[in-house]
């Protein structure tokens, strides 16, 4: 039975997991949630799928299982994929940076994509404190980033696993939500890498592009 899984194109989210799936060589049915229409709003998807409202979710049979790092991790572990670490302590550095990503970079960057770009399509005021105050946690986990990643090609190791890709999710919105990535210079090489040796990364986030561009433009909004 092939997998399911539920998102929108523009999320960097569901990007995460479907370029894993790619270079996993998993067949993921995808079921699109138009996230601008509200369709993960709804009892239907809330009761059946992920009460937050939130996607991607997967459904694996019966298993249904939401958080894209989880899924990320789940699939990986059913295909003993090198994407979790090839040691012991790899994997447990893997672990970190997902954490990591989690608790001291993405959530941040979120709150700076609703601030202007969520709110610019909904016609309502930023609030340019709380982006100020994003912005320099950004800037302080982005220093640990640049200096983590001096000399380097990869997160852990000498390959690609899914530390790279929970911490390269950003990059999914950076034009569009500006965030200050590109004052380091470390973390732009790194990133710029990624896009060029792994065409699944390349090709997730022209299909976020896409969705984005296309929704802002049949809206009226210019960022």
């Amino acid at each position: 039975m092939t997998m399911k899984i539920y998102g929108d194109p523009g999320s960097g989210s569901l990007r995460r997991v479907t370029t894993a799936a790619k270079i996993m060589g998993i067949d993921l049915e995808r079921v699109n949630v138009d996230l601008f229409k509200g369709e993960s709003q709804t009892e239907e998807f809330k009761s059946r799928l992920n009460p937050h409202g939130l996607t991607p979710v997967l459904v694996d049979g019966d298993f249904i299982l939401y958080e894209a790092a989880a899924i990320n991790l789940y699939l990986a572990n059913k295909m003993n994929s090198p994407l979790l670490g090839t040691t012991e302590q790899d994997r447990s550095r893997v672990l970190q940076w997902m954490f990591w990503s989690g608790e001291q970079w993405r959530t941040f960057t979120v709150t700076i994509f609703d601030e202007r770009v969520g709110k610019t399509v909904m016609n309502l005021p930023k609030d340019e404190n709380l982006i100020a105050f994003a912005e320099g946690k950004i800037r302080a986990a982005a220093k640990v980033l640049d200096k983590h990643l001096e000399g380097r090609e990869f997160m852990v190791g000498n390959a690609l696993t899914l530390a790279d890709l929970d911490v390269a999710a950003p990059f999914s919105q950076v034009g569009r939500a500006r965030f200050p990535l590109g004052e380091f210079p470390n973390l732009v090489a790194w990133h710029d890498n990624l896009l060029r040796s792994f065409p699944a990364w390349a090709e997730t986030k022209a299909e976020v592009d896409n969705r984005m561009d296309t929704f802002l433009s049949s809206v009226g909004v210019t960022l």
